[in-house]
């Protein structure tokens, strides 16, 4: 689509260069906007004061400078990337003719059903709670990555209102959305000790 992708955070590089290791690895140049702190994210808009985080946003800017799409939304949900493509499409028609959408197959393989099932991504902090919370419990689970497993994501896009929110939890057909111990437990009969 003749367009860089580029990953921003207001972490120092260190931190940066383990984030991607945990993913097992990152195929676009990560930047750090450590110093000055969050100077890059206060210009767009998105660094938190006090707290010193900044939102996580997607922006789209084209090659004249401009901004055409943006995107800020909670940690734990990962915007659809077809949303990002198609504004690629719509900026440089000429790219999108050079690369035609794949096409889908009409019949997404069966998803699996019956027990827990977690619906994921491999970068989501809340799956990476989860799955800390049923191993701390004592509970197999299957794991979907939305990712990777077609069908999934339209899946979850249809239980959570179009959003791909993630983690999202098939448990004998009650579906939780989102990372929620109290839910979680409610619906396995399980007792907290808070």
């Amino acid at each position: 689509m003749d367009a860089q992708v580029l990953g921003l955070s207001v972490d120092h590089v260190p931190c940066l260069k383990a984030w991607a290791e945990s993913l097992g690895g990152i195929n676009y140049p990560l930047l750090s906007d450590f110093w000055p702190h969050g100077a890059v994210c206060e210009q767009y808009g998105v660094f938190r004061q006090p707290d010193g985080h900044s939102e996580r946003a997607i922006f789209v800017i084209d090659k004249r400078g401009i901004i055409r799409y943006i995107d800020i939304h909670d940690i734990d949900h990962q915007p659809d990337n077809d949303v990002v493509l198609d504004v690629l499409r719509t900026i440089d028609p000429e790219a999108a003719a050079r690369n035609p959408l794949p096409v889908k197959p009409l019949e997404a393989p069966t998803l699996p059903h019956g027990g827990i099932v977690m619906y994921c991504t491999r970068w989501c902090p809340a799956c990476r709670r989860a799955r800390i919370w049923f191993d701390s419990h004592s509970l197999k689970f299957t794991e979907v990555d939305i990712d990777s497993v077609p069908g999934a994501a339209d899946q979850v896009k249809r239980w959570a209102n179009g959003t791909r929110t993630t983690p999202t939890f098939d448990i004998d057909g009650t579906i939780l959305i989102g990372f929620d111990e109290r839910k979680l437990a409610a619906t396995l009969n399980i007792t907290l000790p808070y």
